[in-house]
């Protein structure tokens, strides 16, 4: 099969951190490609090295066919990148900076213009399009900057947290352009902290942590992963919730999780959930609430990880 991205032994390490120990990574064409991980895992760095802005220290990676070392001046002619930070020109109205782009990148100003305004429209800035783009707020900060990479129709974008504080309004629409530009033929490459994000985008998915992937596959083949069903169990006092954790383990012979005041534990089967039911039951402890249920990517991301994705540490700086 032919890939859009190919990523082989990918690795880099900035002095004695290593950001990158052997990632293999691959999407499609056409597809989303979602990479999920915590801060620090380096998602940011492969991200950074798929788009030539970084080079490896071994491994390889491919793009469209084109190595991003050997070949980087035609990488950069077929991708887009939208990075964590928004790179535009405050001074600039966004109009002015999506026009600016769109001229470095060889287009008439007429043809600049009239992409401009198509882009305005799509990312609904029509009512702040001559405006300073240092006025503008985070959300329309974050829509502008993605505009702006896809200002030439990319073959490959790639969005690296791009919904990072923003609003649930501002992330449903990107959300949509997403989807919009994969119906259109793009592939995408997408690095995100959200499960949610992950599961509503991507056709597979990627779990990184620490410089590794640990998992791949579609969001039901890494719930799949985690085994059965998985019982929440609230308790009524919140101090019972480490009694919960002992009981749960000890009844279904899996590993229980305190989180947001209530236990969760995987379980094989009906039969698991009801034993473990009966065991809180026989120790006479209260529920406020239980129920089984899927397993959500987070439940999954934990079972893997053993952590949250809102970890605090940073990747180096590249």
């Amino acid at each position: 099969m032919r890939y859009a991205i190919e990523v082989r032994g990918l690795k880099k390490s900035f002095g004695e951190v290593h950001a990158l120990s052997g990632v293999d990574l691959a999407a499609a064409p056409g597809t989303v490609l979602g990479v999920l991980g915590p801060n620090g895992a380096g998602k940011t760095t492969a991200v950074r090295v798929m788009s030539t802005l970084t080079k490896p220290d071994a491994g390889t990676a491919r793009v469209l066919g084109l190595d991003v070392v050997a070949q980087a001046a035609e990488v950069r002619k077929r991708i887009g990148l939208t990075g964590q930070y928004a790179g535009l020109d405050p001074n600039l109205s966004g109009e002015q900076n999506l026009v600016l782009v769109a001229r470095l990148l060889g287009a008439s100003r007429r043809q600049a213009k009239t992409r401009a305004n198509e882009l305005i429209e799509r990312f609904d800035l029509a009512h702040a399009a001559t405006r300073a783009v240092g006025k503008y707020s985070g959300g329309m900060r974050r829509r502008l900057d993605l505009a702006a990479s896809i200002v030439r129709r990319p073959e490959v974008l790639f969005l690296d947290e791009p919904t990072t504080g923003l609003d649930p309004q501002s992330r449903n629409g990107l959300w949509e352009v997403v989807r919009d530009l994969v119906a259109a033929g793009t592939t995408v490459l997408l690095t995100t902290q959200y499960l949610e994000e992950a599961d509503q985008l991507a056709d597979t998915i990627a779990v990184i942590d620490t410089g590794r992937v640990i998992a791949s596959g579609t969001s039901s083949q890494l719930k799949q992963a985690v085994g059965g069903q998985v019982l929440r169990l609230t308790p009524a006092r919140p101090d019972a919730v480490e009694q919960i954790v002992q009981l749960a383990e000890w009844a279904a012979g899996a590993q229980a999780r305190a989180q947001d005041g209530a236990v969760t534990v995987p379980v094989a089967h009906a039969g698991e959930a009801q034993a473990v039911m009966a065991r809180i039951g026989q120790a006479g402890v209260d529920l406020a609430g239980f129920g089984l249920h899927e397993p959500t990517l987070d439940e999954v991301f934990l079972q893997l990880t053993g952590h949250r994705t809102n970890t605090t540490e940073k990747e180096p700086a590249a």
